[in-house]
């Protein structure tokens, strides 16, 4: 078969879509500053079940995320920039020990808190990112000022609490991140490794015993009153991490993206999946080269790709439109968002 008829028609739509983008280029730039914000944000994907949730638990969990969003929404509707709202956002959900960042991580292989993040902006594609730090409070605060201030887009271990440190970032004993129930789960990897379960020998959260085992990545997408989109993320990384993991979530095009031009993006899930599919950029791509919308194009990613490859986890997405898509193939994800007309919704389970 000859190389144009193996690939003419994917030549032909990729041909269609450039140009639709260079006519609309224009009016779509016009477009951009609506004066509309939305703010979408995530906890974790995984085995998340109502018949293993208390009320209490399930409450707490509610006022976390409303917290989160509203937070960021405050900054939106004053007229602050999506990347503000980003990282507030996000540095309530490091506040708490609910979730899978900061205060409340969970541990590596040695008994320690590794901790990885990262954040994009639409307007100009600027990103920045950390992995494997162990003593900066707010690693999304640091991603960001990696994005502002350094010629860089990445900076990991050593060296990134080093430049923290020189940027008056707040530092702290790596203790501040433990929790008894981190560490409990912990022990149960390593007794499942002890086992022989290759699972826990590669570190992998995938849960075995309810809600204290499940990917707990939190994330913020949001759209500001001049038309800009940005996506940030932050984690602890997978229980039981070993020989300097590091996953999809301060990987630009892996956990996180954000484009103007179509989408941004923040992931949960098996990190391995995400970084060998790109998907969070394949988001965003599907979107602008094809025409798709956002919903499809996040479901192609989710429920066809990262399904197909054989990963698990999902995503939070908005364009530009303030249009909003929260795929996962998990029994449930922590997810919620508040739209264009300031309707605020939460949601936990699969249903």
């Amino acid at each position: 078969m000859s190389f144009l008829a193996r690939h003419g028609y994917r030549m032909a739509v990729a041909l269609i879509a450039f140009g639709i983008l260079v006519m609309t280029n224009a009016s779509a730039q016009d477009q951009a500053a609506s004066g509309k914000v939305a703010i979408v944000v995530h906890g974790g994907a995984g085995t998340i079940l109502r018949e293993n949730m208390s009320a209490e638990r399930e409450e707490a969990y509610r006022t976390a995320l409303e917290h989160a969003l509203r937070t960021g929404h405050a900054i939106l509707t004053a007229g602050g920039s999506s990347v503000d709202a980003v990282v507030t956002a996000i540095q309530t959900m490091e506040e708490s020990p609910l979730f899978n960042a900061g205060v409340g991580a969970v541990f590596t292989n040695k008994g320690t808190v590794e901790l990885d993040a990262s954040i994009m902006d639409g307007h100009d594609l600027r990103a920045g990112a950390v992995a494997a730090v162990s003593t900066v409070k707010s690693p999304i605060e640091l991603a960001r000022v990696i994005m502002d201030q350094s010629v860089h887009v990445m900076m990991v271990g050593e060296g990134a609490e080093q430049y923290a440190q020189t940027h008056g970032l707040e530092l702290v004993d790596n203790s501040h991140f433990h929790t008894e129930r981190r560490l409990l789960q912990l022990k149960r990897a390593q007794e499942r490794e002890g086992a022989g379960e290759v699972g826990a020998v590669i570190g992998s959260e995938d849960p075995v015993e309810g809600l204290d085992e499940k990917f707990g990545t939190v994330g913020v997408v949001a759209l500001d009153m001049d038309g800009d989109l940005a996506a940030g993320t932050s984690t602890g990384g997978m229980t039981n991490k070993r020989f300097g993991r590091v996953g999809d979530s301060p990987i630009i095009g892996a956990g996180t993206y954000a484009d103007n031009e179509s989408c941004a993006v923040s992931a949960t899930g098996h990190g391995e999946y995400f970084i060998r599919g790109t998907l969070a950029h394949d988001v965003c791509a599907i979107m602008r080269y094809t025409g798709l919308t956002l919903v499809e194009s996040a479901n192609a990613v989710i429920h066809g790709r990262l399904t197909e490859m054989g990963g698990t986890g999902g995503v939070i997405s908005m364009d530009r439109d303030g249009n909003i898509a929260m795929p996962f193939n998990t029994a449930g994800m922590y997810r919620g968002f508040i739209d264009v007309n300031g309707a605020l919704s939460i949601s936990i389970y699969n249903d």
